[in-house]
């Protein structure tokens, strides 16, 4: 007995103890995110409580839904912004799991080309590869090189896919010859083939046993058919989280567009060049032109996946999600760039959006994604413990070497460009000058005369035919990531870290012990908040990953 004599229960009885209390530690998210309570919320205002660790972090599943059809093996996506990305953003995280959205303040043909790039990429069988005729010059070749990144080519006596196979092409061939040398002088003909109707499997093994850079696959007449690439079988191995068709094999694409009549004629070039996943970028989503927009879409290219938005609001997500939406973006004002909320007084906190829309959109097997507002790893987290299928970053990839722009100094320190697609930087993205001359400052090339400004920022703002801009996003720069191939692996064994200390092994277990009110939750006070960062310290070095 203790020496006060206050008589203590048995230890050993703790966890039955534990049954008597009235509640869990904490609070269910249906109770902390009742906004006639609490108001609205964003990640900053509350924590999660920690679990029980049974497992080690690696055990982790991260794996998650952005669409009715398509998982993704990490939740991150990057925003479709000019300054975040572009074909090199898209690949990288592709790669890694998770997916770029190309921005579209650039001609159709430039995105376009970007989508072909990300599905030239990597592919297993590449059954619409790249095919030249004998009579064609190394010049062509190089032409390729240049604008798509490979130069691998085979030959065919018709110069297509389907023509008897002659030989192949590749970079040693094409070495300090003269550009108008026929290939019929430069290919090499002795070839190590594969028949149609070969596995996979079976086909890697011969690319790995022949050192060949190449392999292509022919039927019983010799006509070429498919082509499958040794750089793939690296990647496989580099990459074992890359997000592919599994059918294809191919990395998946996604692009913007707007809701104009004229991003229809975009789409159709986007379609054309493999498409996977259309992004319908619009600041206000609950609008009639892009809900006959989705109507159109799922009419025209009914396998084509749509991510509609922005919402905020159950309302606005109810419309789409009829008009046939596959997806939805949440977020409205949230961004670090983006001034909608103080500048028109219309958006909603984003944590309070994310399970408003999501609790809502999930009942119909409609994912949504959590747009803006994610600075760390915690913020990832919470977006995905509200119901977000994934979490799209702009300024938190921006600054990475595969974003848009080059480094230059500010203040010392090594930048990048960034802006919100509202600001007007943006918006006079090559606008007419007075005078019809075309007026250019930016990265992109400027577009020919035109009576009517129209690009991403004006549209997605509704903004074209407005004779005054109001700008709803502003410009800065961002410091220096280094590559996201190295900043992403960060961001993905953080998330499996805090998904270990909650308790879960995988993101859809994170989401039913939630809505089970298994997970709990804390709010946090603004000195809660102090506490919870770095303080007390004369000076500090931030270091995030090693």
């Amino acid at each position: 007995m203790p020496a006060n004599g206050t008589s203590h229960l048995d230890p050993k009885s703790a966890l039955d103890h534990l049954k008597s209390y009235s509640r869990p530690d904490g609070l269910s998210v249906a109770d902390l995110m009742d906004s006639q309570v609490h108001g609205g919320l964003t990640y900053n205002d509350f924590l999660l409580l920690p679990g029980k660790i049974d497992f080690p972090a690696s055990d982790v599943i991260t794996e998650s839904r952005i669409t009715r059809n398509i998982v993704l093996k990490t939740p991150f996506m990057s925003s479709p912004m000019d300054t975040v990305t572009e074909s090199e953003m898209a690949i990288a995280l592709a790669l890694l799991g998770g997916i770029g959205v190309i921005h579209h303040n650039q001609s159709a043909e430039s995105q376009a080309a970007m989508v072909r790039a990300v599905k030239r990429h990597e592919n297993g069988f590449i059954s619409d590869p790249v095919v030249l005729s004998p009579t064609h010059l190394v010049e062509d070749v190089l032409n390729i090189k240049a604008r798509l990144g490979f130069c691998g080519i085979p030959i065919t006596d018709t110069g297509v896919v389907g023509g008897k196979l002659v030989g192949i092409v590749t970079a040693r061939d094409i070495q300090f010859r003269d550009p108008s040398t026929p290939l019929s002088q430069v290919m090499t003909t002795d070839l190590v083939t594969a028949q149609q109707g070969i596995t996979l499997t079976e086909a890697n093994d011969i690319l790995r046993d022949s050192k060949k850079g190449k392999l292509p696959i022919i039927n019983s007449a010799g006509q070429f058919i498919s082509l499958l690439a040794r750089s793939d079988l690296l990647k496989n191995q580099s990459y074992p989280l890359a997000s592919k068709n599994p059918v294809s094999k191919q990395l998946y694409a996604a692009a913007a567009i707007g809701t104009r009549p004229s991003d229809r004629e975009r789409l159709s070039l986007l379609v054309e060049a493999g498409l996977d996943v259309v992004v319908l970028d619009s600041s206000q989503g609950n609008s009639i032109f892009q809900i006959e927009m989705i109507e159109w879409i799922k009419a025209t290219y009914p396998t084509l996946e749509v991510i509609a938005g922005n919402v905020v609001t159950r309302e606005q997500a109810a419309s789409l999600i009829v008009a046939g939406a596959d997806g939805l973006r949440i977020g409205m004002g949230s961004g670090s760039i983006c001034i909608t909320q103080e500048v028109m007084a219309v958006g909603r906190p984003q944590a309070t959006a994310v399970y408003a829309v999501a609790e809502f959109s999930n009942q119909f097997g409609v994912p949504v994604i959590a747009d803006g507002g994610i600075s760390n790893i915690g913020h990832i987290v919470k977006a995905l413990s509200l119901g977000a299928g994934a979490v799209m970053m702009g300024g938190l990839l921006a600054g990475t070497e595969e974003a848009p722009g080059e480094y230059f100094y500010h203040e010392g320190k090594r930048v990048k460009a960034y802006r919100g697609m509202g600001s007007l930087e943006a918006m006079e993205q090559g606008q007419a000058s007075k005078s019809g001359n075309v007026k250019n400052t930016g990265k992109y090339p400027a577009p020919k005369k035109s009576d009517t400004v129209e690009n991403a920022a004006t549209s997605r703002y509704f903004s074209e035919s407005s004779a005054v801009k109001v700008a709803q996003g502003v410009s800065g720069d961002v410091q220096d990531k280094g590559s996201v191939k190295a900043f992403l692996p960060y961001l993905y064994v953080g998330v499996q870290h805090s998904l270990q200390d909650i308790g879960v092994k995988s993101v859809a277990q994170l989401q039913q012990s939630v809505k089970e009110s298994k997970v709990r939750f804390e709010l946090r006070t603004a000195s809660a908040q102090v506490e919870g960062g770095v303080h007390g310290l004369n000076s500090y070095t931030k270091r995030l990953f090693a």
